[in-house]
């Protein structure tokens, strides 16, 4: 399992190490330790799975507002997809930046995105399937995000006119949005994982 930092603090891209004979293949998906050793999150109190049928579906960008906000790990099960999140942490150097990784299935890759972040994707084939952890459970209430084409954060999807929900094409622009993200909120620390029973 290798690790690597990303451009912007917390965001990392994780590949795994398939060890493969006349039978197929064996991974480990997911370790504590390393993670742990790496500052990682490793509590995942929930895990989510899409299924886009068509190429160019767009999801995102969504997050969830404090005290509800997420730390993710996303991975392409099936089809490959580009991923893609935005720094909404107010003091961040980064902030109204983003960056991506393109997840594949043939790839064994994660997306590591810490809390502070819009998170989405674009399939890049047809019958993309996205799994992810989250470590905080879903709250309707917190539910937020901002517009995938924004003019602001400029972002390089690969397509001009993907699928889009309507849900989705009503998200405020990061002009409209105050953000409520800072660095010291969207900390992960093991003494929170710890009162969190994780």
């Amino acid at each position: 399992m290798e690790i690597k930092s990303l451009r912007m603090s917390g965001c990392y891209e994780i590949r795994l190490a398939p060890r493969r004979d006349e039978r197929g293949y064996f991974m480990r998906t997911f370790d504590r330790d390393i993670f742990h050793q790496h500052g990682l999150t490793t509590g995942w109190l929930q895990q989510n799975q899409s299924m886009s049928l068509h190429k160019w579906t767009l999801r995102g960008l969504h997050f969830q507002k404090p005290p509800h906000a997420e730390t993710k790990l996303v991975r392409a099960l099936a089809g490959a997809v580009l991923d893609v999140f935005v720094d909404l942490r107010k003091d961040s150097p980064t902030f109204g930046q983003w960056d991506a990784v393109e997840l594949s299935a043939d790839d064994f890759n994660y997306a590591y995105i810490p809390k502070g972040f819009a998170h989405g994707f674009c399939s890049l084939t047809k019958n993309s399937i996205v799994h992810y952890h989250v470590d905080a459970c879903y709250a309707p209430h917190a539910e937020s995000g901002i517009r995938w084409d924004d003019e602001t954060l400029k972002i390089r999807w690969p397509a001009q006119t993907p699928l889009v929900s309507a849900k989705d094409q009503a998200l405020p622009h990061l002009s409209d949005f105050e953000t409520p993200f800072t660095l010291s909120n969207c900390a992960n620390t093991l003494e929170q994982e710890i009162f969190h029973g994780r």
